[in-house]
């Protein structure tokens, strides 16, 4: 049955949905909300040079106000299958935990909440409004033809959401430890200096890229951009790689490049953060105490396409209801955060306020991926009671 948390996972983990397949996980889960009513769309994305990505829609009710539950039943490879202890897709309990692949990221977080709307629809019936489930199945992939896509399938036919409520696994610890109102934006680029090959015995014929890729990833590194806002903490570059693409040990290179990555608070844009990292490499190409009497550093810097802009829910009604109902579940306030990666719920803020809860994170992606079955339970309380809060409490 639809309202029990632990069958429905264990049916949507012995669905193989590894990024890009669909591996029968949206079926399964249109199975489970067409009974209660829900009107069940499949919408295919595509572009090209990417595979094509099914994704699920479906709505209960054709009045606000409206609820979205967002998440993603693809899943990350499971790598080196002899080292499960159970198999990755098999939906095993042992020890009070449900093993499979997806258990916390994130099919869990789906499974207890399809649970929490059918014990709402068989106590209540239908909302007075709308709630609707809005599933990619690309979030761990390039995430091309997953949300963004789905989002503006659905914005184009009308629909429109008062709130969403994402279902990534949010809490460190124990359920009831953390509510995500907003994330961290992200920006990555690609640095590329330009030297002149030459004999590592006569560098005074050459220009050693190596010298500057130093100073300018040190540049991008060394000060800190900011010391943190109120809801968010300083903002922080990371360089992911250097590389010269050089074996021969007597050779200089004739170039160097770099990636880096930067998770940003709000002090910033996207593009005034561009401004000032260009700024520093600039100011550090030009060092003449790393190249005495010769010309600035030679090098390019590449952006990547899409940037993940900062965001911070201020939505008092969702927030209030998520919290009090954590709260009433668990007996304790759960912590506002904003911290840790990016979600596609990026993507969801600039249709409708949005915040994240789901379950315990500590296995996701890892061999073991597992849920405690309790938790489950636990999730499917909270996320019903959140339902009638946020219904009681949803301003037209």
């Amino acid at each position: 049955m639809t309202t029990n948390p632990v069958a429905n996972l264990q049916t949507l983990i012995r669905c193989p949905s590894v990024t890009p397949a669909e591996g029968g996980a949206l079926s399964a889960l249109e199975k489970m909300l067409a009974p209660l009513g829900f009107k069940v769309d499949r919408v295919t994305a595509r572009e090209a040079g990417t595979p094509d990505i099914e994704n699920l829609y479906a709505r209960l009710g054709t009045d606000g106000p409206h609820l979205m539950f967002a998440g993603h039943t693809d899943v990350v490879p499971v790598g080196d299958e002899a080292a499960w202890s159970h198999p990755p897709f098999g939906a095993d309990i042992a020890g009070g935990e449900l093993f499979g692949r997806g258990a916390v990221d994130m099919k869990g977080g789906i499974a207890c909440f399809a649970a929490a709307v059918a014990r709402y629809v068989e106590k209540h019936g239908a909302p007075d409004g709308s709630i609707s489930f809005l599933i990619t199945g690309d979030e761990e992939g390039p995430s091309i033809n997953g949300t963004v896509k789905l989002l503006q399938w659905a914005a184009e036919k009308g629909e429109r959401w008062d709130a969403s409520l994402v279902g990534e696994p949010t809490n460190p610890d124990a359920l009831g430890d953390m509510i995500k109102i907003g994330r961290r934006g992200s920006l990555s680029g690609k640095i590329t200096v330009h030297g002149v090959q030459g004999h590592a015995a006569y560098p005074h014929l050459a220009d050693n890229p190596v010298r500057t890729i130093i100073a300018l990833t040190g540049a991008l590194m060394d000060e800190p951009y900011d010391h943190g806002t109120e809801n968010f903490q300083p903002s922080n570059l990371e360089v992911t790689t250097i590389d010269v693409a050089n074996a021969a040990v007597n050779v200089i290179p004739a170039k160097a490049t770099a990636s880096f990555n930067i998770r940003f608070n709000d002090t910033w844009t996207a593009e005034t953060l561009q401004a000032a990292i260009a700024a520093r490499l600039e100011k550090a190409a030009a060092d003449q105490r790393l190249r005495p009497g010769r010309e600035p550093a030679k090098y390019d810097l590449v952006w990547s396409e899409r940037p993940s802009h900062v965001f911070l829910t201020r939505s008092n009604s969702l927030i209030a209801s998520l919290s009090s109902a954590v709260e009433r579940v668990v007996g304790r306030a759960p912590k506002l955060s904003t911290t840790g990666g990016t979600s596609d719920a990026r993507y969801i803020k600039d249709y409708c306020p949005v915040v994240e809860f789901g379950l315990v994170g500590q296995t996701m992606h890892m061999v073991d991926e597992r849920v405690a079955v309790a938790d489950l339970e636990t999730l499917t309380t909270i996320y019903e009671t959140f339902i009638e809060r946020w219904f009681a409490n949803a301003v037209l």
